[in-house]
């Protein structure tokens, strides 16, 4: 048997390999990636003010005939179909997207309605796709308006199987009046929504004047008009900047009210939140900070609400201002937040900037004129080969006996009436396709009228194309038809967001947000401080634990209120508010964790910051000055430089001058006593001192300031201006060794 030989094709050489350059093979990938995100995902496109999603969500649900008048659907058929046809990611993140344009909590003119579970103001998330239902809004059908009229451009969808639009016709400033968000590669987009009454008044003086200033615009659009509320205390002038650059940010507080209760009590009630800001959770931080003390003057806090919002705060005591209050949860929660504005969309040409708003809203007038002239040539399209229609059927009315002739007896009776009559294919065709009712005389004359009609309305549409004053009129006419349906006078379109002065400035005293109580605080030999309740006896302070090999260096009293100065060996002030440190139920934390004091430093005194006072600073090296106490409070977690000091020496004292005080004295490691006028050592705010005492063995242990008539305070004892009188010199001396009996510390304690 002879051997087949196979006729299968060789297969085809592999393709060349190329060698490419990481960095530009990255490069390349990387740009591609980016695109795909900015224009096909993240940045809405300025003229329907939709992302690439929402517009395939749009139109497939007006494939499937979802109108608003009509019966709704699944939301998983939605979805699917979406996914399958048009948007071929991941169901969640449609249906996602689906939710949101049904919540009126988060779209301020919803683009679906939604029947079922699609979330709450709480931040609960929509039900299954699967037992929820959905359909068109009135706002999604002006959006869809006219797009089987040509009005805009399609293409082919992901694989090639089905027709997408690339923008909607957008009979409704979408863009501006619902908002949007997106985060792209490089760039971000964030609108906030606007009132589209507001929005038909700057639309229509745009077009009466297209060079309009931002300033007039503003006039009729005063800032944002956010679904839930709240109030917009934004200045003016930030208000204008941020339209006029199109980016900046707008402050938006949550509206409340007093209620008054028996007895001089009251409480408050919020009514409505600010835009995004889950209640449930706003209410949870509220709670937080209540145990947390954070906010001393506030009792508890109740959420009410049912459909409206309705959150209750109740004061302890009827004494406390309502506004002081207020400006306290302002400052602590999201009842105040700052919402941005970032105008970064995709233009006409998918090109993504950040317009002004001028330029957004001439955007979306050029797209409507746009949409205007191709509708209007669609039209025209379907009038003319009406027209030749209809020609074709007079003709055959006036020669209705040679027609039937011709159709019964011939066996190609459409060429022959069209060489016999002069009929176009179209006309020819639409005769013999006739029925026999048609024939009658009514229908000519009814064939006649719609001819006239039709006649006329060519004739205005061939004028209008042909005037561009007359499309501005015709699209102003439809504004002004938008905005009797979405006017402030109507449920729809009244203003949400009330729009108020911004509030003063209010200085808000620290108590306000501390509880004020007595504590303790202690801080070990190792740095690990604590605040214990109450003032402590010694015998209280004793009792504390430590850790191993730890004990007590720091002990004094205070109120939770206050703040303490830490200064440091290397020269620095720290400040460290009370109400921040741990208790003392533990060992409490490392100090170095609260300021930025370094390992191989430690801690050369610690004062609760009282304000007025003076400090007398000195470094090893017997270097010092005098220091104003307001002059040292740092506002930083690194600290305050105050003493500067040489290379590899320490700061090694800071005590308070006390009132009235006339002389200082110092003293060295060699117990050599010095005691000098206080009249020659400077104040000053940092530097590194005067030479307050000189040593040629060791440095400066200790320096005070004392009053002199009343002794110097050493070690317990009590030193006399007569016990002194032979260690007084003048500053920069060494001095001399104390007497015998003195005692042997070299710290005045």
């Amino acid at each position: 048997m002879a051997k087949q030989t196979s006729s299968a094709a060789p297969p085809p050489p592999p393709a060349p390999i190329r060698t490419v350059a990481l960095g530009s093979a990255l490069s390349e990938r990387y740009l591609s990636y980016a695109l795909s995100t900015i224009m096909a995902r993240s940045l809405p496109d300025v003229r329907d003010g939709l992302k690439p999603v929402h517009r395939r969500l749009l139109y497939i649900m007006q494939e499937l005939r979802l109108d608003p008048a009509g019966a709704f659907k699944k939301s998983a058929r939605v979805v699917g179909d979406t996914m399958g046809k048009l948007h071929p990611h991941g169901d969640q993140s449609i249906y996602d997207a689906l939710v949101r344009l049904a919540q009126d909590f988060a779209t301020r003119y919803p683009l679906v309605d939604g029947q079922g579970n699609f979330g709450n103001i709480d931040g609960d998330n929509a039900a299954a796709m699967r037992y929820t239902e959905a359909r068109l809004t009135e706002v999604a059908q002006a959006l869809l308006a006219g797009i089987d009229e040509d009005a805009v451009d399609f293409r082919p969808n992901f694989d090639g199987a089905e027709r997408e639009p690339v923008v909607l016709p957008a009979a409704f400033p979408n863009l501006l009046a619902n908002g949007a968000a997106g985060i792209a590669v490089g760039m971000a987009t964030s609108i906030p929504p606007h009132n589209v009454g507001e929005l038909c008044d700057a639309l229509l003086h745009l077009i009466k004047a297209p060079s309009a200033r931002i300033e007039t615009l503003v006039e009729h659009i005063p800032g944002p008009d956010f679904p839930t509320g709240g109030v917009l205390v934004e200045p003016r002038e930030q208000v204008l900047e941020a339209y006029r650059t199109g980016r900046g940010a707008f402050r938006v507080r949550a509206k409340w009210q007093k209620e008054p209760l028996p007895r001089g009590q009251y409480r408050i009630v919020v009514t409505e939140v600010p835009y995004q800001v889950p209640k449930a959770k706003l209410v949870e931080k509220i709670a937080e900070l209540i145990n947390a003390k954070k906010l001393p003057m506030l009792e508890d806090v109740r959420d009410e609400s049912a459909d409206d919002v309705r959150l209750v705060l109740e004061p302890k005591t009827g004494n406390v201002p309502a506004e002081l209050l207020m400006e306290q949860l302002f400052k602590l929660t999201d009842l105040e937040i700052r919402f941005p504005l970032n105008l970064n969309v995709l233009d006409a040409d998918q090109v993504p900037r950040v317009m002004d708003l001028r330029q957004a809203l001439q955007a979306w007038l050029d797209h409507r004129q746009v949409v205007l002239q191709r509708r209007s040539r669609h039209r025209l399209a379907e009038i003319e080969r009406r027209l030749e229609i209809l020609d074709g059927y007079l003709i055959a009315y006036l020669n209705i006996d040679e027609v039937i002739a011709i159709i019964r007896n011939e066996d190609e009776p459409k060429a022959v009436m069209m060489r016999r009559f002069g009929l176009t294919d179209l006309q020819a065709e639409s005769i013999l396709n006739m029925r026999l009712r048609a024939l009658r005389r009514l229908e000519e004359i009814e064939i006649k009228k719609e001819h006239k009609g039709l006649s006329q309305e060519r004739k205005d549409l061939k004028a209008l194309l042909a005037d561009d004053k007359k499309q501005w009129q015709s699209i102003a006419a439809d504004i002004q038809e938008l905005r009797k349906s979405y006017g402030p006078r109507t449920e729809k379109g009244r203003r949400r967001t009330e729009i108020a002065d911004a509030p003063p400035p209010v200085e808000m005293p620290i108590d306000a947000f501390i509880e004020k109580e007595p504590v303790t605080v202690v801080c070990s030999e190792k740095g690990w401080i604590r605040a214990a309740k109450g003032h402590l006896e010694p015998g209280g302070i004793a009792d504390l634990k430590y850790k191993e090999g730890d004990r007590e260096k720091f002990a004094l009293h205070a109120m939770s209120t206050d703040k303490l100065l830490v200064f440091g060996t290397n020269g620095r002030f720290y400040t460290i508010g009370i109400d921040r440190l741990p208790s003392a139920r533990g060992h409490g934390e490392p100090i170095r964790l609260m300021i930025d004091l370094g390992n191989e430093q430690d801690i050369v005194d610690l004062l609760v910051l009282k304000g007025g006072r003076r400090f007398l600073v000195a470094g090893y090296e017997g270097r010092g000055f005098i220091v104003a106490e307001d002059e040292v409070v740092a506002q930083t977690k690194a600290g305050k430089q105050v003493l500067n000091l040489g290379e590899g020496e320490e700061a090694v004292t800071c005590s308070i001058v006390p009132d009235g005080a006339d002389h200082v004295a110092a003293i060295g490691e060699n117990r050599k006593l010095l005691v000098f006028p206080i009249g020659d050592v400077p104040e000053m705010a940092r530097g590194r001192g005067v030479i307050l005492q000189k040593h040629k063995d060791g440095g400066l242990s200790d320096a005070k300031a004392f009053v002199l008539a009343q002794g110097l305070q050493w070690a317990g004892r009590t030193k006399t201006k007569a016990d002194l009188k032979e260690w007084i010199g003048e500053r920069a001396q060494a001095g001399r060794l104390p007497p015998t009996g003195s005692p042997r510390a070299v710290k005045f304690g």
